[in-house]
């Protein structure tokens, strides 16, 4: 078929009415399916299970420094867990503290030191009139509550096929000493799955904030979650390209296994220049006087070494990739050349990004919906749930079944067509 944009009214009026017949149907197979957040599969977690037994009641739990893993103590993280997140972030050692559970946790945390202490020696966030946040849109929304918990005002930046819009954000971050920090995923960006260029990150170190406590928290969240061993992205890294440009302090880099081994039972880690690593033990010893070192120490010894760690990857990857391929070819097949919406073919991360016409989304998502396919809210992906396009949606293919992510696709691409059939004649009117 033609675009629907060079459709005469009554074409458009005649795909309507079968549109609508076919949409008749899909309610009546009262479906239950669910790709609203981009949680591992069951199939995926099983790949971990051997976890589970690398440690019992008769385990030497000392780390490699001879701590006794059972008590109290080292706030950085042990040794071998340090080493193991340092290699997966590509980082040294000594600038990595490894965490708990979560990274999101760490990213709250990090906003939290800032905004009730001070970064180095400034004044807290809290005691300021104004503070703002770069957010490179369409971005990860829980990245965007951290700051709005703290009323921070989110200011949205282009997203384009090489990283956030730096003209933009060279510009701003220069006059504005109220931006404090941006949000970045660099490598398969939720949703975009866009990598960041060599260029891009280059600029981001270079940049020369008016606030000398402006940071980039960079969320390394999908550093090895590739979908294919032969066609894969590389981003430089950048605490390296910080340090070179003489922005040694510019950056806070975040990372966790969460889906690497269990969800909410992972590690996570932060790396970051030896001024703002001490900075912030300064603070976090008054936190906790140690992590799950049991925990770190459960990961170290069944992934063993970053080589075990991509290997799991690999896995993982033979598991997400007939997802992602399932979906993307009902895309193609149902909507490629009918001019009403676009998305990403990525290579790696949890995420498909996808654009309907302007004004269309939240009612594709609510036909979905209606129809018994649960998608992530439409606006999602912009700060305050607010897309002033009202087109993106994030499609998260991680965890259903091949088969019914196939039935969900095909629904979605109907709610597509139809929403935009009717959003045509509305105009035509």
């Amino acid at each position: 078929m033609k675009p629907y944009a060079e459709l005469t009214k009554q074409e458009l009026s005649e795909l309507r009415t079968a549109l609508r017949a076919e949409y008749a149907k899909a309610l009546d197979m009262k479906l239950n399916l669910n790709m609203a957040r981009g949680k591992p599969g069951a199939d995926q977690l099983d790949l971990t299970m051997g976890m589970m037994d690398v440690l019992n009641s008769a385990s030497d739990l000392s780390s490699e420094d001879g701590t006794d893993c059972r008590n109290y103590g080292v706030l950085a993280g042990i040794p071998e867990a340090v080493k193991l997140m340092a290699d997966m972030m590509q980082v040294p050692e000594n600038r990595v503290i490894v965490y708990g559970n979560s990274s999101l946790n760490v990213m709250y945390d990090q906003v939290a030191r800032a905004y009730c202490h001070g970064i180095m020696g400034n004044t807290p966030w809290c005691r300021l009139d104004k503070v703002k946040f770069l957010c490179v849109v369409p971005g990860y929304d829980r990245h965007f509550r951290v700051t709005e918990t703290f009323g921070i005002e989110n200011i949205p930046v282009p997203m384009l096929p090489t990283g956030p819009d730096m003209d933009l954000v060279e510009k701003l971050v220069s006059e504005d000493e109220s931006i404090k920090g941006i949000w970045c995923v660099a490598k398969y960006s939720n949703p975009s799955g866009n990598s960041y260029s060599d260029e891009t990150v280059r600029r981001l170190a270079n940049l020369k904030p008016a606030a000398k406590d402006f940071r980039i928290f960079w969320d390394a969240a999908y550093t090895i979650h590739h979908l294919y061993d032969d066609d894969q992205d590389c981003v430089l890294e950048i605490l390296g390209e910080c340090e070179k440009a003489g922005n040694p302090d510019l950056v806070y880099e975040f990372a966790s296994t969460s889906k690497i081994s269990f969800p909410g039972s992972g590690i996570a880690a932060l790396a970051s220049s030896p001024d703002n690593i001490a900075d912030i033990k300064k603070y976090l010893g008054a936190q906790t006087i140690g992590y799950d070192k049991i925990n770190q120490l459960r990961h170290v010894r069944f992934f063993r070494d970053i080589n075990g760690l991509k290997e799991h990857m690999r896995k993982h990857a033979d598991i997400l990739r007939p997802k992602f391929e399932a979906v993307l070819d009902i895309l193609e097949e149902e909507l490629d050349g009918l001019g009403i919406a676009s998305w990403n073919r990525p290579k790696g991360g949890y995420f498909i990004s996808f654009d309907t016409m302007d004004g269309c989304a939240k009612e594709v998502v609510r036909k979905c919906s209606e129809a018994g396919v649960s998608m992530t809210p439409a606006g999602a992906t912009w700060p305050g749930g607010y897309d002033p396009h009202d087109s993106n949606i994030r499609i998260a293919p991680s965890f259903p079944p091949v088969d019914d992510l196939k039935t969900a696709a095909r629904l979605l691409a109907l709610c597509t067509k139809l929403t935009a059939v009717e959003k045509l004649l509305e105009k035509a009117e």
